[in-house]
């Protein structure tokens, strides 16, 4: 169905050079004729369901997040309603990657940092929305703001173009970008849950290599500890304190040595997504920053291996690069051992068993990091280790990484699509009027959290096609 769109028969200019031509019939406003600011605030505490903005989506915030806000705090918020749209409106100088618009789906408060809107009587609600998530995703969005960090405000664009089509056909692009919508995120939710199988048997392969060694004969005794299990006689169980220092990334600070900036005198800084995408070395970052633009915090040398404690918290990561990091992540100068098996022991799934956590989350610091027990080999059975592991899972990488490309483009697929609907430049009236009443898919599982949502049951033979293979994982 998606193959079969096509143009409008009749374009005119629309005035904005991100939006470009729409169909001749579409009415243009500027955006104060589409959209009005919120003023509803919440003074006297009319409303205590916190919301934030996650992902695109506004979600209804847990309590146990609510870390160091008294109720006093959200009579500044504002309220907001079913049909509302929030935009983040802050920092636009320098995060051009997050999502920062989202439709409300649940009554509720939201800090007044962040602009939130109304539509306008013409102006269907989820077409408003999806309207100015193009504007986001097309980054025109950078293009407005003022002030050193480029904060946004109504006032900043109320002028700008907004194309309207006809109530009805809003409606049918809604309906359709619902139902395309959920077909792809059907199939997002499907690599997702392959990749987390896979994943789970990756971690089985390393904890058994870690913990037992690659020699099924040598004589085992307890470790003593829960994750550990029992261990080869031989080895010894160590804090990483004993091992080495474990500092943390330093708040930005000026540094002189030059060695880490390139010929145009900027150099690799390190984002928590930078470590969320890579797997296991870090390649490149998202940033190359100059002393003007952000001063430098801690460098590393490639080769160091760091682990992340703010945001996908507990993962390691090898840099490959010279790069300098954050208090978001702590660091092992002077480690006495090979990185590649530390970062299969922190790999392992089961390390920060029994470590303290704030709610819900693992809380790791210098002190809890520097308490962790690890197994301690030879230093050559821990080359033949991670030389063991290498080759072990390298089909399984492979294979993630595939899935992982097909996942983006899976979601650049669908950018492309909702930019083109909610532009005019392709027709789905007569496409929405052929899907079934219950076509739309559920799509609150947004695909960024399927890590927190995924079911593994009966994936295995899928897994053993995407492998290429009959058989299940290798063992040791």
């Amino acid at each position: 169905m998606i193959a079969d769109l096509k143009p409008y028969p009749e374009y005119k200019e629309s005035d904005s050079p991100w939006v470009g031509q729409v169909p001749a019939h579409w009415e243009t406003r500027p955006a104060f004729g589409a959209f009005v600011p919120n003023h509803e605030n919440n003074r006297g505490m009319k409303e205590k369901t916190v919301l934030s903005l996650s992902y695109g989506r506004i979600v209804i915030k847990p309590v146990e997040k609510l870390h160091g806000l008294v109720p006093e705090s959200f009579e500044t918020y504002q309220i907001v309603n079913p049909g509302d749209i929030v935009l983040r409106t802050t920092d636009l100088q320098n995060d051009h990657t997050s999502l920062r618009v989202g439709m409300v789906r649940d009554r509720g408060i939201i800090t007044s940092a962040y602009l939130g809107l109304k539509v306008n009587k013409g102006v269907n609600p989820d077409f408003g929305w999806q309207f100015l998530n193009v504007w986001d995703t097309s980054k025109a969005i950078y293009g407005y703001g003022s002030g050193l960090r480029q904060n946004l405000d109504f006032s900043h664009f109320k002028r700008m173009p907004v194309t309207v089509p006809p109530p009805p056909e809003q409606t049918a692009i809604v309906r359709f970008l619902d139902w395309a919508n959920g077909r792809l995120e059907r199939a997002i939710r499907a690599k997702r849950k392959v990749i987390a199988l896979l994943t789970e048997q990756k971690q089985a392969i390393i904890h058994r290599a870690v913990t037992r060694g690659i020699d099924p004969t040598v004589p085992l005794t307890p470790s003593g500890i829960p994750w550990l299990g029992d261990i080869p006689k031989h080895w010894e169980v160590r804090r990483l304190k004993s091992l080495s220092i474990v500092k943390r990334g330093a708040s930005p600070r000026p540094i002189a040595d030059m060695r880490y900036f390139d010929a145009n005198g900027e150099y690799a800084w390190v984002r928590i997504l930078d470590v969320t995408a890579s797997n296991r070395y870090l390649e490149k970052t998202t940033e190359r920053l100059s002393p003007l633009g952000k001063s430098l915090s801690v460098p590393l040398e490639p080769g160091s291996l760091f682990l992340s404690i703010a945001g996908s918290v507990g993962k390691p990561i090898i840099t490959r690069i010279k790069c300098c990091i954050h208090d978001g992540f702590v660091y092992f100068p002077q480690f006495r051992g090979n990185a590649e098996f530390l970062f299969y022991v922190l790999s392992s799934g089961r390390v920060y068993d029994g470590l303290g956590k704030l709610g819900t989350q693992l809380n790791l610091n210098t002190e809890t990091v520097g308490s962790i027990r690890v197994p301690c080999p030879t230093p050559q059975e821990q080359i033949a280790i991670a030389t063991y592991l290498d080759k072990a899972l390298q089909r399984y990488e492979t294979t993630i990484n595939r899935l992982d490309r097909e996942i983006e483009l899976l979601r650049e697929y669908r950018t492309r699509l909702v930019a083109d609907v909610v532009t005019g430049k392709l027709d789905v009236r007569a496409a929405a009027a052929r899907l079934p009443e219950d076509g739309a898919l559920d799509t609150t599982g947004d695909d960024f959290q399927m890590s927190d949502e995924t079911e593994l049951a009966d994936e295995e033979s899928g897994v053993a096609s995407q492998l290429g293979r009959a058989n299940g994982p290798e063992t040791l």
